[in-house]
Protein backbone atom coordinates (compact mmCIF):
# COMPACT_ATOMS: atom_id res chain seq x y z
CA UNK A 1 0.00 0.00 0.00
CA UNK A 2 1.63 3.19 -1.05
CA UNK A 3 1.80 5.95 1.55
CA UNK A 4 0.53 9.31 0.60
CA UNK A 5 1.03 12.30 2.90
CA UNK A 6 -2.02 15.31 2.72
CA UNK A 7 -0.58 18.16 3.55
CA UNK A 8 -3.45 20.32 4.68
CA UNK A 9 -3.03 24.32 3.69
CA UNK A 10 -6.73 25.35 4.09
CA UNK A 11 -5.97 27.72 7.48
CA UNK A 12 -3.35 29.21 5.60
CA UNK A 13 -4.22 29.25 1.35
CA UNK A 14 -8.01 28.44 2.31
CA UNK A 15 -8.61 31.30 4.91
CA UNK A 16 -6.68 33.99 3.59
CA UNK A 17 -9.31 34.57 0.74
CA UNK A 18 -12.13 35.27 3.54
CA UNK A 19 -12.73 38.60 3.61
CA UNK A 20 -14.66 38.36 6.99
CA UNK A 21 -12.25 37.71 9.99
CA UNK A 22 -12.02 34.14 11.60
CA UNK A 23 -11.83 34.32 14.83
CA UNK A 24 -8.64 32.54 16.86
CA UNK A 25 -10.61 30.52 18.30
CA UNK A 26 -12.56 28.88 15.50
CA UNK A 27 -8.90 28.65 13.67
CA UNK A 28 -7.74 26.42 16.06
CA UNK A 29 -10.89 24.39 16.34
CA UNK A 30 -10.82 23.52 12.74
CA UNK A 31 -7.00 22.74 12.86
CA UNK A 32 -7.83 20.54 15.82
CA UNK A 33 -10.38 18.69 13.76
CA UNK A 34 -7.84 17.75 11.20
CA UNK A 35 -5.79 17.25 13.55
CA UNK A 36 -8.43 14.31 14.84
CA UNK A 37 -8.80 12.78 11.47
CA UNK A 38 -5.08 12.07 11.58
CA UNK A 39 -3.69 14.41 9.34
CA UNK A 40 0.51 15.25 10.65
CA UNK A 41 1.00 18.47 8.24
CA UNK A 42 -0.21 21.91 8.55
CA UNK A 43 0.24 24.52 6.79
CA UNK A 44 -1.41 27.20 9.51
CA UNK A 45 -0.64 30.55 8.34
CA UNK A 46 1.76 32.78 6.27
CA UNK A 47 4.04 35.61 7.98
CA UNK A 48 2.96 38.97 5.66
CA UNK A 49 1.86 41.89 6.14
CA UNK A 50 -1.83 42.26 7.79
CA UNK A 51 -2.40 45.31 5.88
CA UNK A 52 -1.33 42.90 2.23
CA UNK A 53 -3.49 39.66 3.70
CA UNK A 54 -5.84 40.84 7.14
CA UNK A 55 -6.76 37.31 7.78
CA UNK A 56 -3.19 36.58 8.89
CA UNK A 57 -2.85 39.19 11.45
CA UNK A 58 -3.24 36.62 14.30
CA UNK A 59 -0.15 34.93 12.39
CA UNK A 60 2.37 34.40 15.84
CA UNK A 61 -0.61 33.69 18.38
CA UNK A 62 -2.11 30.55 16.54
CA UNK A 63 1.66 29.51 15.45
CA UNK A 64 1.99 29.72 19.78
CA UNK A 65 -0.99 27.89 20.47
CA UNK A 66 -1.06 25.36 17.76
CA UNK A 67 2.82 24.67 18.41
CA UNK A 68 1.86 24.36 22.37
CA UNK A 69 -1.87 21.86 21.85
CA UNK A 70 -0.69 19.90 18.56
CA UNK A 71 3.12 18.98 19.56
CA UNK A 72 3.23 16.15 17.42
CA UNK A 73 2.20 17.63 14.18
CA UNK A 74 4.78 19.25 11.79
CA UNK A 75 2.97 22.85 11.23
CA UNK A 76 4.45 25.19 8.24
CA UNK A 77 4.13 28.59 7.36
CA UNK A 78 4.38 30.45 4.20
CA UNK A 79 7.33 33.54 3.60
CA UNK A 80 8.04 36.06 1.33
CA UNK A 81 10.84 37.34 2.93
CA UNK A 82 13.58 37.24 5.97
CA UNK A 83 11.43 38.73 8.34
CA UNK A 84 8.75 36.15 8.02
CA UNK A 85 11.68 33.60 8.45
CA UNK A 86 12.92 35.41 11.71
CA UNK A 87 9.18 35.66 12.83
CA UNK A 88 9.25 32.14 12.38
CA UNK A 89 12.48 31.37 14.11
CA UNK A 90 11.04 33.66 17.18
CA UNK A 91 8.34 31.36 17.45
CA UNK A 92 10.49 28.09 17.59
CA UNK A 93 8.52 27.16 14.23
CA UNK A 94 10.98 24.74 12.54
CA UNK A 95 9.62 24.34 9.12
CA UNK A 96 8.55 27.02 6.61
CA UNK A 97 7.81 27.46 2.24
CA UNK A 98 9.57 30.43 0.86
CA UNK A 99 7.36 31.12 -2.06
CA UNK A 100 8.75 32.47 -5.48
CA UNK A 101 7.34 32.56 -8.36
CA UNK A 102 8.48 31.22 -11.66
CA UNK A 103 6.99 34.30 -13.41
CA UNK A 104 8.19 37.47 -12.56
CA UNK A 105 4.82 39.71 -13.15
CA UNK A 106 3.76 37.46 -10.47
CA UNK A 107 6.23 37.61 -8.25
CA UNK A 108 6.24 41.66 -8.12
CA UNK A 109 2.19 41.71 -7.76
CA UNK A 110 2.98 38.79 -5.11
CA UNK A 111 5.39 39.56 -3.02
CA UNK A 112 7.09 42.45 -4.34
CA UNK A 113 10.10 41.63 -5.76
CA UNK A 114 12.21 40.80 -8.64
CA UNK A 115 13.45 37.74 -9.06
CA UNK A 116 17.00 38.85 -8.45
CA UNK A 117 16.15 40.05 -4.76
CA UNK A 118 13.91 37.16 -4.11
CA UNK A 119 17.04 35.15 -4.63
CA UNK A 120 19.22 37.71 -2.95
CA UNK A 121 17.00 37.18 0.43
CA UNK A 122 16.88 33.68 -0.01
CA UNK A 123 20.93 33.43 0.18
CA UNK A 124 20.72 35.65 3.12
CA UNK A 125 17.82 33.48 4.75
CA UNK A 126 20.17 30.05 4.29
CA UNK A 127 23.63 31.97 5.54
CA UNK A 128 21.49 33.13 8.79
CA UNK A 129 18.79 30.65 9.44
CA UNK A 130 20.60 27.31 8.32
CA UNK A 131 18.62 25.08 10.15
CA UNK A 132 15.35 25.78 8.99
CA UNK A 133 13.80 23.53 7.22
CA UNK A 134 12.60 25.03 4.02
CA UNK A 135 10.21 24.12 1.26
CA UNK A 136 10.35 26.18 -2.24
CA UNK A 137 7.08 27.16 -3.23
CA UNK A 138 7.23 27.77 -7.06
CA UNK A 139 4.02 29.62 -7.79
CA UNK A 140 2.91 29.72 -11.41
CA UNK A 141 5.07 26.43 -12.43
CA UNK A 142 2.33 25.93 -14.78
CA UNK A 143 1.17 28.99 -16.01
CA UNK A 144 0.94 32.96 -14.99
CA UNK A 145 -2.72 35.38 -14.75
CA UNK A 146 0.15 37.68 -16.58
CA UNK A 147 2.63 36.40 -18.91
CA UNK A 148 0.39 33.09 -19.92
CA UNK A 149 2.19 29.49 -20.01
CA UNK A 150 6.41 29.74 -19.80
CA UNK A 151 8.72 27.36 -21.45
CA UNK A 152 9.15 24.38 -19.21
CA UNK A 153 12.93 24.93 -20.22
CA UNK A 154 12.93 27.92 -17.81
CA UNK A 155 12.01 25.70 -14.79
CA UNK A 156 15.40 24.00 -14.65
CA UNK A 157 17.45 27.68 -14.78
CA UNK A 158 15.37 28.89 -12.21
CA UNK A 159 15.80 26.71 -9.97
CA UNK A 160 18.54 25.59 -9.91
CA UNK A 161 20.76 28.32 -7.78
CA UNK A 162 18.03 27.58 -5.25
CA UNK A 163 19.19 23.82 -5.11
CA UNK A 164 22.97 25.04 -4.66
CA UNK A 165 21.94 26.77 -1.82
CA UNK A 166 20.38 23.59 -0.06
CA UNK A 167 16.85 23.46 -1.37
CA UNK A 168 15.74 20.06 -0.74
CA UNK A 169 12.07 20.09 -0.66
CA UNK A 170 10.43 21.61 -3.82
CA UNK A 171 6.58 22.52 -4.32
CA UNK A 172 5.04 22.78 -7.58
CA UNK A 173 2.31 24.86 -7.73
CA UNK A 174 -0.86 25.50 -10.39
CA UNK A 175 -1.73 28.65 -9.19
CA UNK A 176 -4.38 29.58 -11.77
CA UNK A 177 -5.43 25.72 -12.36
CA UNK A 178 -3.99 25.89 -15.47
CA UNK A 179 -2.16 22.68 -15.54
CA UNK A 180 -3.12 19.69 -17.67
CA UNK A 181 -2.01 15.88 -16.65
CA UNK A 182 0.37 15.64 -19.43
CA UNK A 183 2.33 19.03 -18.43
CA UNK A 184 2.11 17.76 -14.71
CA UNK A 185 3.74 14.45 -16.00
CA UNK A 186 6.44 16.15 -17.98
CA UNK A 187 7.46 18.92 -15.87
CA UNK A 188 7.45 16.52 -13.25
CA UNK A 189 9.84 13.69 -15.65
CA UNK A 190 11.95 16.83 -16.25
CA UNK A 191 12.51 18.45 -12.56
CA UNK A 192 13.61 14.36 -11.13
CA UNK A 193 15.86 13.33 -13.95
CA UNK A 194 18.06 16.53 -13.85
CA UNK A 195 17.48 16.47 -10.04
CA UNK A 196 16.46 12.89 -8.43
CA UNK A 197 17.37 14.11 -5.06
CA UNK A 198 14.64 16.65 -4.78
CA UNK A 199 11.70 15.78 -3.17
CA UNK A 200 8.77 17.28 -4.92
CA UNK A 201 5.17 18.34 -3.73
CA UNK A 202 2.47 19.49 -5.68
CA UNK A 203 -0.33 21.86 -5.31
CA UNK A 204 -3.19 22.46 -7.86
CA UNK A 205 -5.58 25.04 -7.99
CA UNK A 206 -9.20 23.66 -8.75
CA UNK A 207 -10.14 26.37 -11.00
CA UNK A 208 -11.05 23.97 -13.78
CA UNK A 209 -12.09 20.83 -11.97
CA UNK A 210 -8.57 19.55 -12.74
CA UNK A 211 -7.41 19.45 -9.12
CA UNK A 212 -8.18 15.81 -8.60
CA UNK A 213 -6.87 14.43 -11.57
CA UNK A 214 -3.65 16.68 -12.08
CA UNK A 215 -3.18 15.66 -8.32
CA UNK A 216 -3.17 12.27 -9.16
CA UNK A 217 -1.23 12.14 -12.16
CA UNK A 218 1.42 13.56 -10.25
CA UNK A 219 1.31 10.65 -7.79
CA UNK A 220 1.28 7.92 -10.81
CA UNK A 221 4.34 9.70 -11.33
CA UNK A 222 6.15 9.45 -8.33
CA UNK A 223 5.10 12.25 -6.03
CA UNK A 224 3.51 11.38 -2.35
CA UNK A 225 3.02 14.77 -1.25
CA UNK A 226 0.22 16.52 -1.70
CA UNK A 227 -1.17 19.71 -0.71
CA UNK A 228 -4.92 20.37 -0.23
CA UNK A 229 -7.52 22.59 1.21
CA UNK A 230 -10.30 21.50 3.70
CA UNK A 231 -13.63 22.11 1.33
CA UNK A 232 -11.13 23.84 -1.22
CA UNK A 233 -11.15 27.14 -0.13
CA UNK A 234 -8.82 29.58 -1.35
CA UNK A 235 -6.95 30.63 -4.36
CA UNK A 236 -4.06 33.27 -4.59
CA UNK A 237 -5.31 36.84 -3.64
CA UNK A 238 -2.80 38.07 -6.23
CA UNK A 239 -3.28 36.18 -9.10
CA UNK A 240 -6.32 36.98 -10.83
CA UNK A 241 -8.92 34.45 -12.00
CA UNK A 242 -7.52 31.56 -9.40
CA UNK A 243 -9.69 30.15 -7.42
CA UNK A 244 -10.19 27.62 -4.74
CA UNK A 245 -7.64 24.76 -4.40
CA UNK A 246 -7.86 20.85 -4.77
CA UNK A 247 -10.57 19.82 -1.72
CA UNK A 248 -9.01 17.66 1.08
CA UNK A 249 -12.28 15.91 1.29
CA UNK A 250 -12.33 15.11 -1.96
CA UNK A 251 -8.92 13.86 -2.65
CA UNK A 252 -8.48 11.34 0.59
CA UNK A 253 -12.23 9.97 -0.45
CA UNK A 254 -11.01 9.07 -3.70
CA UNK A 255 -7.52 7.65 -2.36
CA UNK A 256 -8.80 5.68 0.65
CA UNK A 257 -11.47 4.18 -1.58
CA UNK A 258 -7.65 3.49 -3.88
CA UNK A 259 -6.73 1.28 -1.08
CA UNK A 260 -3.88 4.44 -0.94
CA UNK A 261 -2.65 4.88 2.44
CA UNK A 262 -3.17 8.57 3.96
CA UNK A 263 -3.46 7.99 7.16
CA UNK A 264 -6.58 10.09 7.12
CA UNK A 265 -9.83 8.86 8.74
CA UNK A 266 -12.07 10.27 6.23
CA UNK A 267 -15.35 10.20 8.50
CA UNK A 268 -14.13 12.65 11.08
CA UNK A 269 -12.47 14.26 8.13
CA UNK A 270 -16.02 15.35 6.72
CA UNK A 271 -16.78 16.79 10.71
CA UNK A 272 -14.24 19.05 10.33
CA UNK A 273 -15.60 19.99 6.72
CA UNK A 274 -18.90 20.46 8.40
CA UNK A 275 -17.71 22.85 11.31
CA UNK A 276 -15.85 24.77 8.77
CA UNK A 277 -18.87 25.31 5.93
CA UNK A 278 -21.04 26.25 9.36
CA UNK A 279 -18.59 28.86 9.92
CA UNK A 280 -17.25 29.42 5.98
CA UNK A 281 -19.67 29.30 3.85
CA UNK A 282 -17.99 30.24 0.78
CA UNK A 283 -15.93 26.64 0.51
CA UNK A 284 -16.20 24.93 -2.78
CA UNK A 285 -17.62 21.58 -1.11
CA UNK A 286 -17.69 19.93 -4.38
CA UNK A 287 -17.68 16.54 -5.63
CA UNK A 288 -19.32 13.87 -3.29
CA UNK A 289 -18.99 16.20 -0.52
CA UNK A 290 -22.64 18.22 -1.60
CA UNK A 291 -24.55 15.88 0.74
CA UNK A 292 -22.96 17.87 3.61
CA UNK A 293 -24.64 21.44 2.34
CA UNK A 294 -27.80 19.11 1.43
CA UNK A 295 -27.60 17.93 5.06
CA UNK A 296 -27.25 21.17 6.68
CA UNK A 297 -30.30 22.39 4.48
CA UNK A 298 -32.78 19.56 5.61
CA UNK A 299 -31.77 20.28 9.14
CA UNK A 300 -32.89 24.30 8.93
CA UNK A 301 -36.44 23.00 8.46
CA UNK A 302 -39.41 23.75 5.60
Amino acid sequence: MKKINIVEVGPRDGFQNIDEYIELEDKLDIIEKLVLSGIKDIQHTSFVSPKAVPQMKDAKELTELSLEKFPNVNFSALVPNYKGVEIADSLGLKHVAYVVSLSESHNKANINKTHEQSLEEFTRIKNDFPDMNITLDLSTTFGCPFEGKKNTDKILNFIKPYIDLGIKDLNLCDTIGVANPEEIKNIINMVKNEHPSIELQIHIHDTRNMGVVNTYTAILEGVSKIQSTLGGLGGCPFAPGASGNLSTEDMVYMLNDMNYDTGIDFDVLKEAALKQLKLIPQGNYSGHHQFIKTKQNDNQGS
